[in-house]
């Protein structure tokens, strides 16, 4: 389709402008639509991902700058680093930054613990609920020195395990 403007180029541009319900369209090549104001709608805006996330951290992060900067040791990414781009260096960064990451995560995320896709009440979360609490009772036990009891919730605990192989 030729440009409806210069009707010499081939039309590259589609503009559907809806004003007080009734709906005109043009078909534009590139010149004719950046010299009528058409360019790129997006170029005045900066949306990239990296800024994105790095407004999900602490701004104080990137202003508290001193010579014992804390680095990765494998990628050398400092938080101040992830903090500018929003990207972490490498998968090392996750412990090395753990305690500085955590508060974002959960902001980002609500939580920062996987709790993956079983239904409540289903019968494999009620296994998982029934060997955490069975853990809970082990380490009780372990706690109080009570090994008898121990040595049985070991047991229950494994005999559940088992049920799942």
């Amino acid at each position: 389709m030729l440009c409806q403007n210069c009707r010499k180029q081939e039309a590259t541009t589609h503009v559907k402008r809806i004003v007080n319900g009734e709906t005109a369209e043009f078909h534009l090549c590139a010149d004719c639509a950046k010299s009528l104001g058409f360019g790129d709608v997006f170029s005045d805006f900066d949306l990239g991902f990296s800024d994105m996330l790095s407004s999900f951290f602490e701004p104080t992060a990137i202003g508290h700058l001193s010579s014992n900067i804390l680095r990765c040791e494998k990628c050398g990414s400092s938080f101040n680093d992830i903090v500018k781009s929003g990207k972490l260096g490498c998968a090392n960064c996750y412990r090395t930054f753990y305690d500085k990451l955590m508060p974002s995560l959960e902001r980002i995320h609500g939580r920062t613990r996987h709790e993956g896709k079983i239904a409540n009440g289903s019968p494999v979360q009620k296994k998982i609920d029934k060997k955490a609490e069975l853990q809970k009772q082990l380490d009780d036990a372990v706690a109080i020195q009570d090994y008898e009891t121990a040595a049985k919730l070991r047991d229950e605990i494994k005999e559940l395990e088992s049920e799942g192989k």
